[in-house]
């Protein structure tokens, strides 16, 4: 059977937006997903792709997290497939070498008209960026806390959601999905 991953946007940091991932899987479970599987609380789950689009999944996990928690969190979904995608097409292989320096910044939607796509990557210097498919590439060689590049990420210029993983987090995703 193939896989789901869900990526939950902002969720445990700094004491807000608190979810325990023990009682998420059990929400989940409860919903008809099988096999959930959660990796470290910043909300990266795993589970047995429950045979409906990716956006419709990211809808009812939305929905589980308001009806338990209280919480308009938002969620992006990628299957197994798209994972595997995203690791192959990878723009910037040198980057893989520091991988806690390196993101890939999901997008919920496919973009069109961003700053990314129009301002000039050479003024994020040392930092680089490559657009991908419902993707951006992200390598910080100077680190993540000194990058006005991956700072612009986190902010609400781009008018729909986006999440980030450092690369060792993209990998594990990818292990989880061949061990469960």
């Amino acid at each position: 059977m193939s896989k789901q991953i869900a990526l939950l946007r902002g969720i445990n940091v700094s004491g807000t937006n608190k979810i325990p991932m023990a009682r998420l899987r059990e929400i989940l479970t409860e919903r008809g997903y099988a096999n959930v599987v959660t990796y470290v609380a910043s909300g990266n789950i795993v589970f047995d792709d429950p045979g409906t689009a990716p956006e419709k999944t990211a809808m009812s996990i939305e929905l589980a997290i308001s009806e338990e928690f209280g919480l308009q969190i938002p969620v992006i979904v990628r299957t197994r497939d798209e994972i595997l995608e995203l690791i192959e097409s990878n723009p910037l292989p040198d980057a893989t070498a520091e991988p806690a320096k390196f993101l890939a910044v999901f997008l919920s939607a496919v973009p069109r008209d961003t700053w990314f796509q129009t301002d000039d990557p050479e003024k994020y210097e040392p930092d680089q960026y490559v657009v991908g498919d419902r993707v951006v590439y992200v390598w910080c060689p100077n680190g993540l806390g000194r990058s006005k590049l991956a700072a612009n990420f986190a902010n609400k210029k781009l008018g729909f959601t986006a999440t980030a993983r450092n690369w060792n987090t993209v990998l594990k995703l990818r292990e989880l999905t061949e061990e469960h």
